[in-house]
């Protein structure tokens, strides 16, 4: 599976996640800009 169709699914359930459980968030994005860093890198390591 490519990042570019995972990335709304990652949104998506991140969403969700937020609307019922909303102390979550904090850690949905630190986790959400930690996976897009180190697929940033990775990708462009990669090259």
């Amino acid at each position: 599976m490519e990042i570019i169709t995972l990335q709304p699914i990652v949104a998506l359930i991140a969403g969700i996640l937020i609307l019922v459980m909303p102390r979550l968030l904090n850690y949905i994005v630190a986790f959400y800009l930690i996976v897009v860093g180190l697929t940033g890198l990775i990708g462009t390591a990669g090259v």
